[in-house]
């Protein structure tokens, strides 16, 4: 070989090496420019919220979304879209939801609302006979005639007027219930337009966007050159708390769902067999500060925003379940007692937080006007629920309605305080009550926003241990 040719050589590697060097300079500004400081809206840094995650909630949580209690969720994937006409399911395999056999599911699952209070239900009566039982004919017959008024109250109380979301409705013939554990959510290769119209739809239709912001706020959009990046976000700052909120949890949810599918991405799949992990290139397009001109840290920022409302719902919901009424029943006596405990173990961790939301500032202004914007707010995300069933792959609708229905159900209980301060402690309460749905709902969507502060930690190590 010539020395020139050599020589050339070597100048290809060294600008091979600078190149190198500067991908992993920009590697490091992810690291490095991520999210720090405190939150807007609330007086919680981010330091803290990723220790108390880190060391108090995720092993927990993680632990509570294998039981049987949590694992199995009911849902109808099969309702039509109610805003336009659907382009037709997702046909790639990824899509696909295993719905799971009757014979799976715990019994005292099955047997629904009848086996809701444990103290109050099926005390007396042999599991075989739960299947057949009616919501009141499950009753003790101990039960005195005031509980069992109560308990019909219950049954029969409507309170769709509080639902953030839209409820499937669990006795129709088309809703199955699905094993989360097997079904994960991942990156499925849904995209294209049908996936730009639900967001799109969801950011343009219900995010409060004034009238004189012309650039879509949906991530998905194409550019739109000198509206591009953080400085666009100067209209959030003329808005009300209350929409500025709203604006934040949807973004927040956008980018704990992008978190999940770049942290289970399909990597390689050989013989059939298919590689899952974290995808360093898709975080980048998703979340890097110079890739995203300046908008990925403000979306993650967000979601630790979502993450903080969530946690201030779980905290102010458990005298709910610390009543010995309330059950979380499978069937299993010894299993449920274990699961219980293990969620009021989380509870305690929830209200030892030192610095949580006060949604007090919220709705705060004349009574009037307060209610109404409430109400807006309400049929805002009630809106964005209904959205989910326009989404065509099935596996992101089922996750996609859990977290939705998670988050409506954690705004529920938020602006439900005074009718937890006075739930009676033997007997149900019609003034407020959660379905098994939306307490499976509730923590499991919870559990992947704690799986998604988990995942970008271990994005930052990834990208450090790639310099």
């Amino acid at each position: 070989m010539s020395q020139g040719v050599r020589r050339a050589g070597a100048g290809q590697g060294a600008a091979a090496a600078v190149q190198l060097l500067v991908t992993l300079s920009f590697l490091r500004s992810v690291v490095e420019a991520q999210v720090t400081g405190v939150l807007d809206d609330c007086l919680c840094d981010i330091d803290s919220i990723d220790n108390f995650n880190t060391y108090k909630i995720f092993p927990k949580i993680k632990k509570l979304q294998e039981r049987d209690y949590f694992r199995y969720y009911k849902v109808n994937l099969k309702r039509p879209c109610p805003f336009w006409a659907e382009d037709g399911h997702c046909s790639i395999k990824d899509c696909h939801v295993e719905p799971c056999p009757e014979s799976k599911i715990p019994v005292g699952i099955k047997a629904g609302h009848s086996n809701k209070y444990l103290k109050m239900a099926n005390s007396t009566k042999e599991l075989e006979d739960c299947e057949q039982a009616n919501k009141l004919g499950a009753i003790n017959s101990t039960l005195s005639n005031q509980s069992k008024e109560a308990f019909i109250d219950w049954a029969r109380y409507d309170d769709s007027r509080d639902h953030f979301c839209e409820l499937d409705d669990e006795r129709s013939p088309a809703a199955q219930y699905v094993d989360l554990l097997l079904n994960p959510e991942r990156y499925t290769g849904y995209k294209g337009t049908s996936a730009w119209r639900v967001w799109n739809s969801i950011y343009e239709e219900n995010c409060f966007k004034p009238r004189s912001v012309y650039r879509p706020l949906n991530p998905l959009a194409p550019s739109r050159g000198e509206d591009d990046g953080e400085s666009f976000y100067t209209w959030l700052e003329g808005l009300c708390l209350e929409k500025r909120v709203f604006y934040k949890l949807i973004s927040g949810l956008h980018a704990s769902i992008n978190l999940h599918l770049c942290a289970n991405y399909l990597l390689e799949e050989t013989w059939g067999k298919p590689s899952w992990g974290p995808n360093i290139k898709e975080f980048k397009r998703r979340f890097d500060p110079v890739e995203t001109k300046g908008e990925g840290p403000r979306r993650l920022k967000n979601l630790y925003f979502l993450y903080l409302i969530e946690l201030r719902a779980l905290s102010k919901v458990a005298p709910y379940f610390e009543r010995s009424i309330v059950d979380l029943y499978t069937g299993n006596a010894e299993e449920d007692a274990d699961t219980k405990t293990l969620l009021l173990n989380i509870f305690q961790d929830t209200k030892s937080f030192p610095m949580h939301f006060d949604e007090k500032s919220m709705f705060a202004g004349d009574k009037k006007g307060a209610k109404s914007l409430k109400e807006e707010f309400r049929l805002h995300f009630k809106n964005i629920s209904r959205i989910m069933d326009c989404v065509g792959c099935d596996k992101c609708r089922l996750w996609g309605k859990l977290q939705t229905q998670g988050l409506g159900t954690a705004l529920k209980i938020l602006f439900s305080e005074k009718e937890i301060q006075k739930l009676p402690e033997n007997s149900p309460s019609k003034g407020f009550q959660l379905t098994r749905q939306e307490i499976v709902a509730l923590l499991n969507a919870f559990g992947r926003l704690s799986t998604s502060i988990r995942d970008l930690q271990n994005f930052k190590v990834l990208l450090q241990h790639s310099r």
